[in-house]
């Protein structure tokens, strides 16, 4: 259970060391949009990714070019989705959530919250952890595609024309 062959060890220094440089390639090749948290399905490819590197290194009966294969897979994939989502509204609309307002102007948008299975603790945490001390410093809370929460200041001047289109709906 401790023990480790020289064999093992060099097959996972350099399969790991190929599988990295393989995955560092990839991913320069199909640009910054690939490891993007923007939705779940962004999330979902960048740790399946990561499960993969660590099968190819763990797992001895999965040979380099195998992982190199499964990289390409879920980079290529993840590249055709978002290129079919740039171009075309409903598969864009098919792929990715809205984002919904949550907090507008003092209320919390409760049928919104429902629909969403948010609940008013979690809107406090996302205000606490952008540093606001009261719910007066805040415009407005809007959940975002990728699931996190987007907290608006309350200051004079502050631009909400994004905000405001989403409490249509």
């Amino acid at each position: 259970m401790f023990e480790i062959t020289w064999d093992s060890f060099t097959r996972i220094v350099t399969v790991g060391f190929l599988a990295y440089i393989g995955l560092v390639f990839f991913l320069r090749i199909s640009g910054k949009r690939t490891l993007t948290k923007l939705n779940a399905f962004d999330l979902v490819v960048t740790v399946a990714l990561g499960s993969t590197l660590a099968t190819i290194l763990l797992n001895s009966q999965i040979s380099l070019l195998e992982g190199l294969t499964a990289f390409a897979l879920l980079i290529g994939g993840q590249y055709v989705i978002t290129y079919l989502a740039v171009r075309s509204k409903s598969f864009n609309k098919f792929i990715k959530s809205e984002p919904r307002l949550l907090y507008l102007n003092g209320q919390f948008l409760e049928d919104t919250m429902q629909k969403e299975r948010i609940n008013r603790v979690e809107i406090l945490q996302a205000i606490r952890n952008q540093g606001k001390g009261s719910l007066e410093e805040v415009k407005a809370v809007v959940l975002e595609t990728d699931g996190s929460m987007s907290v608006i200041q309350g200051e004079p001047g502050n631009t909400l024309a994004n905000v405001q289109s989403l409490e249509k709906d």
